[in-house]
This record gives C-alpha cells, sequence and structure tokens, in this order.
C-alpha cells in the first residue's frame, strides 16, 4: 500500500472528515491531573498532542470495557424468562495516536477472545470491527518501556490500520490495513525521502533501546523448575495486591460474569467486569478451597501466566508488549523487568540486585 503525507497545517481538515463516520479519540492531559494522559473525544478545533508519555490505561477498554452489559432479561406472565439481547452500537470509533504498545495489545487480545469457531466472543468482535487505530510511532519511548523486547517495537505495526510516524511538519501515514487505506485515500502520495527519513527515525529509536532483560534461559526452563523458583517468595513480601499491574495492563483479559436483578426479581441485567488474578475471590470456589489462597500463589500466577503459560500455547508469544506501565504505576516498585530477569537466571547465579 502507497504511503501517504499529511501536512500538520492540513490535520484539522482531516480529522474533520474522519468525524462524518466515526467518533474520535486521542490522548489528551487530563485536567484535574496535568502530568496524566486519558483517552477523551477529540473536540473538533481540538489538536490532538503529539508529544507525549503513554497514556495511563491502554485503549483496551474501547473494546473491552471495565463493566460490559451483554444482555437483559424480565420475568414473563406465564412466569418464564424472556431475554433482551443489546443491540450493537452502530456508530464508528477511531482511535488517533494509538501507541504500537497498545495495537498489539488488542492484537494478543483478538488471539484469546476470537480463537476458533467454538471461541469467538460476539461482543468483542463487534467493537472490534467498529474500531480503528490509527497509531503513531515513538520516536521518544518512556524509560519504562521495554517493548523491543516483548516481539513488539516502537514503530511496530502490529494491530493497527494506519501507523503514523511525525515527520516535524508533516506526518508520514502508511496504511496497513484495507480499511486504513480507505482513511488516507485522497492524501499526496509521499515522497521516497519522507519515506526514509521516517525509516531513519525507526533505526534511531531501536538503537537507541538497550537489553534490560533476558528469557533464553527461562524459555528452556521445565514449568515446574519455573513454578518451584525460590524468588516468589522473596518478590511477593512488597507487594499488596492491589491489582494496578492488571487494571493498567493492555493484555490482562480475565473477567467475572453476575446477574443483577431489581428487589422484585422481575428484570436484570447479565454483566462482565473485569477480574484478576491478584484478587484473592479469583480463584475462591463455592466450597470456600482457594487454589491461590496465598499472595504468593497469586504474584505467581501473574508473572507465570505472562511468560510461561501464554508462550507455551501460543508459539512464544508473551502476554506482555513492553509498554511499562505496570513498573511506571505499581505503588511498591515492583519491576516486571526484574521478576523477568530473576526467572530467566540460572539456578546457580543471583540476578543482579535480586536474591534467587
Amino acid at each position: 500500500m502507497q504511503h501517504r503525507i499529511l501536512s500538520k497545517d492540513s490535520l484539522a481538515a482531516f480529522l474533520e472528515g474522519l468525524r462524518k463516520e466515526h467518533v474520535v479519540y486521542a490522548p489528551k492531559r487530563d485536567k484535574k491531573v496535568p502530568n496524566k494522559m486519558v483517552w477523551k473525544i477529540l473536540e473538533p478545533g481540538e489538536s490532538p498532542l503529539f508529544e507525549f508519555a503513554n497514556t495511563d490505561m491502554s485503549p483496551k477498554d474501547f473494546v473491552f470495557p471495565q463493566s460490559e452489559c451483554l444482555m437483559r432479561f424480565r420475568t414473563g406472565e406465564d412466569g418464564t424468562s424472556v431475554l433482551k439481547p443489546i443491540e450493537p452500537e452502530p456508530r464508528k470509533t477511531l482511535l488517533f495516536n494509538v501507541r504500537p504498545c497498545d495495537g498489539k495489545g488488542l492484537s494478543f487480545m483478538d488471539m484469546i477472545f476470537c480463537q476458533d469457531e467454538q471461541t469467538n466472543d460476539v461482543y468483542w468482535r463487534d467493537k472490534r470491527e467498529r474500531t480503528l487505530m490509527v497509531g503513531l510511532a515513538c520516536n521518544n519511548p518512556c524509560p519504562s518501556c521495554f517493548c523491543h523486547e516483548a516481539n513488539c517495537g516502537p514503530h511496530s505495526e502490529t494491530g493497527l490500520d494506519v501507523l503514523m510516524t511525525d515527520l516535524g511538519t508533516r506526518l508520514l501515514l502508511k496504511p496497513l490495513t484495507d480499511r486504513g487505506a480507505t482513511l488516507v485515500d485522497g492524501l499526496p502520495e509521499a515522497a521516497p525521502g519522507d519515506v526514509d527519513r521516517a525509516e531513519e527515525l525507526k533505526g534511531t529509536v531501536e538503537a537507541s533501546m538497550k537489553p534490560v532483560i533476558r528469557t533464553e534461559h527461562l524459555e528452556a526452563r521445565s514449568l515446574m523448575d519455573a513454578y518451584n523458583l525460590p524468588y516468589w517468595d522473596r518478590v511477593c513480601e512488597a507487594c499488596i495486591n492491589c491489582g494496578t499491574c492488571t487494571f493498567v495492563c493492555p493484555t490482562c483479559h480475565c473477567f467475572d460474569i453476575q446477574d443483577e436483578t431489581t428487589p422484585d426479581g422481575e428484570e436484570g441485567r447479565r454483566v462482565r467486569n473485569w477480574d484478576f488474578c491478584m484478587s484473592p475471590l479469583f480463584t475462591l470456589h463455592t466450597s470456600g478451597h482457594n487454589p491461590r489462597g496465598k499472595k504468593m500463589a497469586r504474584v505467581r500466577q501473574r508473572f507465570m501466566h505472562k511468560y510461561k503459560y501464554i508462550p507455551m500455547k501460543r508459539n512464544g508469544e508473551v502476554g506482555c508488549v513492553g509498554c511499562g506501565r505496570c513498573v511506571r504505576l505499581c505503588p511498591v516498585n515492583i519491576d516486571i523487568r526484574d521478576v523477568i530477569n530473576a526467572m530467566n537466571a540460572p539456578a546457580e547465579a543471583k540476578p543482579e540486585g535480586q536474591e534467587v
């Protein structure tokens, strides 16, 4: 597909054209907390930001809401239940200036919610098909980012419909899907020099991102060896099981389903809510037994799931995109990069700054 070029002076007109069929969202500074980036509707006349740290929350909420009504029901006159399905929202959503790690995150979630004919979540699929993603390549990654070591990268194209590269006064747009090509249709074709400049920026930023994790021993280590590492007793000491890491993670996908009814029981709804493996209630059985009743077991589950269980089932694909949100926002400063290196360390060695 042909690269396109867009002058920032023409950006307002371009966005106005997109609003005819889409509700346009973009990262904006929170009015109450200026250093916090949030996803908000980009109103007419507003200019999107191009220099910003990653949003605190990933855009997965647009496709996998924190709380989602799946159906409504009521009791009929004959006492039987009458189901009322939820009508899908007809308007399309366009996410502008999505970071590549978040595009990769939604692509990973596609594998979870739409695996095959038997595992094909219609609620996810409907919103995913109505959500277009215009990505913005990272020319200045966050210090906590390690996307380049999580099968991603600052200029990754996975999961996006268009990837933009900021060239200063202009944007280079690379359509990646048929939907993306339709979005940029009509814009001027990019000159070879513009494409070369984008490749130069990509090479520069990738070269600036130094190795921070190692996984070669972890990949070869048996499941039970990783499961029984003495390190788990150490890392869980600081964790307070608040769930912040899972809440902000673009690839965490656990949920709980509850039925809520009116006091008379005549009407109700079925709701899907985010849940997380760090919660003691997540694995609590009706019998009262909890296979992960101890905090250590819950902490271990989070990291084993990301870097051992998922890769075993997904041909080496890790359940992490290296966005660094959990590093930046953990209230007790647990760093997933340190945990990965501890999981990777040979049994006879101690990773720097950690006890095995």
